[in-house]
């Protein structure tokens, strides 16, 4: 019995030693992909910053896929794919804060609808999303929180459902909330969205993520928002 945990042991030091020496993986790691926009926000800190376009894919993709209305405008864009709220409450203060910006656009929620991270209460939801508006206004950030697109699938998790009656529910407690905190809502989902709540035609490749002509509406909204 002896000789049998002194083998163990053996095998179970050589274990960990094995795995001490092994190289970490930060990627697998950066739950919140806190690193994605390090070298980025190292570009831009000593300029003055108008507007940070905050959120997930549609916000990366609208930066990577409409380039000249960022530049042209001076806005930063700081959106990462599948991030749910609690991702982006993560890095708030790393992509928004310290950027020290006017104003921040925040567009976020469908991927706690998509289940992303598992099952999240649209409560808590709206509690992360009025986290991120409240940190930006005690740091002098005045923010333009922004209605969720109308989205019926979700081609990366079909098991999610339609949950388009949902994304109004939501819309909802954001506006709601909005108002009462004195905030600036941006309602883009009327112009997205067809009579049963879906994004309209020529808007939308896959029922999420807008086209170019349906970020080139976003665009004519927001600039009016921003007064542009």
């Amino acid at each position: 019995m002896k000789r049998f945990l002194i083998v163990a042991l053996a095998l179970v030091a050589s274990a960990a030693l094995h795995a001490q020496n092994q190289p970490i993986d930060y990627m697998h790691y950066d739950w919140a992909q806190m690193g994605r926009y390090v070298d980025a926000n190292k570009a831009v800190e000593s300029k003055a910053i108008d507007v940070v376009f905050y959120g997930n894919s549609i916000t990366e993709n609208w930066a990577r896929m409409r380039p000249e209305f960022f530049e042209k405008n001076g806005f930063v864009g700081r959106g990462i794919s599948g991030q749910t709220t609690v991702r982006l409450l993560a890095r708030f203060r790393q992509d928004v804060i310290e950027l020290n910006p006017r104003r921040v656009v925040i567009l976020a929620g469908i991927n706690d609808l998509a289940f992303n991270d598992g099952i999240i209460p649209m409560e808590n939801t709206l509690d992360n999303i009025q986290s991120m508006c409240e940190l930006a206004q005690l740091h002098g950030i005045k923010v333009y929180l922004c209605s969720v697109l109308p989205c019926n699938r979700f081609f990366w998790r079909p098991e999610a459902g339609d949950r388009s009656a949902d994304v109004v529910v939501l819309n909802r407690m954001l506006r709601d909330y909005a108002n009462a905190a004195g905030i600036v809502y941006v309602n883009y989902f009327p112009a997205m969205a067809n009579g049963n709540n879906v994004m309209k035609d020529g808007y939308s490749m896959d029922g999420c993520h807008p086209t170019v002509e349906g970020y080139e509406v976003m665009e004519s909204i927001i600039l009016d928002y921003l007064g542009r």
